[in-house]
């Protein structure tokens, strides 16, 4: 079944609600008023998305960002940004930004008494080419604790922060490794009853990705429309 306008609808419980008890921050956050739309000027709609510097060769491989190498398990991940007819989406911006390998942010707010990297930065940017796809060389993050409950711990995950033709046309979800022994006690995973849903956050490991002795392979699509879309933050 199609809408007026030709397109899958997003099939209720496969995202997450704005407010989700288990997940404390939400109570905060999520709005306890009716919506306001508020009027699209010209300038939401053709502000640029790259930022002052363009986006370059090295910004999406985070271990060559700086003079050494970064600590911790090198991988690749890859995938397609798709619609919902399963068309890619090319010259979409894709944002990444990641723990290191011990758990820690390079942020000033991330108490967390694990190591920080001097070689690891935790952040990289790309544009996906004609066939909506893209690719990124990173560290796997670590786990960490968070402090939502009692011994909560996130399970191992990348931000992802997808941008259209303009800074309105923002999504944002996660990217989770498969068989993490965190995703039954995490409420941010958890957050999503839809377990197909679920799923679709939990990248693959791919052989075809992987190369000989330097890197093992994620495999990561996205569908930004449709019953089959990825799960993202600040859905209804």
């Amino acid at each position: 079944m199609r809408d007026a306008e030709g397109r899958e609808p997003i099939l209720a419980g496969s995202q997450p609600p704005l407010l989700h008890s288990a997940y404390k921050s939400t109570v905060l956050r999520a709005p306890s008023k009716p919506l306001i739309r508020l009027p699209e000027t010209f300038s939401d709609i053709t502000a640029p998305v790259y930022g002052y510097f363009p986006v370059g060769e090295a910004d999406s491989d985070l271990t060559r960002q700086h003079a050494g190498e970064p600590q911790g398990e090198r991988i690749i991940v890859a995938g397609r940004v798709l619609d919902e007819d399963g068309r890619p989406v090319p010259g979409a911006l894709i944002e990444v930004w990641q723990a290191n390998a011990a758990g820690r942010y390079v942020h000033q707010k991330d108490a967390h008494p694990a190591p920080i990297d001097p070689n690891f930065t935790g952040a990289g940017r790309a544009i996906t080419d004609e066939e909506g796809r893209y690719t990124f060389t990173t560290i796997k993050p670590g786990p960490y604790p968070w402090r939502n409950h009692h011994n909560a711990w996130r399970p191992a995950h990348i931000h992802f922060s997808l941008f259209g033709p303009s800074f309105l046309t923002r999504l944002v979800t996660q990217m989770y490794f498969p068989d993490d022994v965190f995703f039954p006690y995490d409420p941010i995973f958890q957050s999503i009853p839809d377990e197909r849903a679920r799923r679709r956050l939990v990248s693959t490991f791919d052989l075809s990705l992987t190369q000989p002795e330097w890197a093992v392979g994620f495999r990561f699509d996205i569908v930004v429309r449709g019953s089959r879309s990825t799960p993202f933050e600040g859905r209804v």
